[in-house]
C-alpha cells in the first residue's frame, strides 16, 4: 500500500513511524517537512498530502503537526479525505471501523516511539467495517448539502 507520510515540521518520532511502515512492505510518500527536513506551513502540508490521498495516488495517509489538530483539520478541507486525530490505539481502530478514516493524524508533541507503533498497529490491522458503512453514508450526505457550488 502506498501511504502519504505529512509532518509541518521534523520531530524523531517520524523516524519510528516510517521504519514500521516500511517493516510492513508500505510504500511512503513523503510530504512537508518529513520530504524537506525542514518546517512548512501545516495548512499546506496536509492539503497536498490529503489530495494524493483523495486522487488515490496514495492509498492511506499519516500526517502529524504539533498537536494533530491543525492537520487533522486542514486534511478534511479535501473531498474524499476522512481524517482522524487519534492518541491512542483503540482511537484508531475506531476510526477505521466506524469511520472508514483513510488518514491517521497524530501529535508531533505527545507522541513517543512505543505509542506510535501501537497506535500504527491498531490502524493498519483494523480494516473498516460493516458497521461503520451507514454512517459514512450519512456523513457524505452531510457533505453534500454543505458544500459551496
Amino acid at each position: 500500500m502506498r501511504i502519504a507520510v505529512a509532518s509541518d515540521e521534523p520531530y524523531p518520532v517520524h523516524a519510528t513511524v516510517k521504519r514500521v511502515l516500511e517493516e510492513r512492505g508500505h510504500e511512503l510518500v513523503a510530504f512537508g517537512a518529513i520530504a524537506s527536513g525542514v518546517a512548512e506551513p501545516w495548512p499546506d502540508v496536509a492539503e497536498a498530502a490529503a489530495l494524493a490521498v483523495a486522487s488515490g495516488a496514495c492509498d492511506q495517509g499519516v500526517f502529524f503537526c504539533w498537536s494533530g489538530t491543525g492537520i487533522s483539520i486542514a486534511a478534511n478541507k479535501v473531498a474524499g479525505v476522512r481524517a482522524a486525530l487519534c492518541g491512542d490505539p483503540g482511537a484508531a481502530a475506531a476510526a477505521r471501523v466506524w469511520n472508514h478514516a483513510n488518514v491517521l493524524c497524530l501529535s508531533n508533541r505527545t507522541l513517543s516511539d512505543d505509542m506510535a507503533q501501537e497506535i500504527l498497529a491498531a490502524w493498519l490491522d483494523t480494516a473498516p467495517g460493516e458497521r461503520g458503512a451507514d454512517g459514512v453514508l450519512r456523513l457524505a450526505a452531510v457533505d453534500a448539502r454543505h458544500r459551496a457550488p
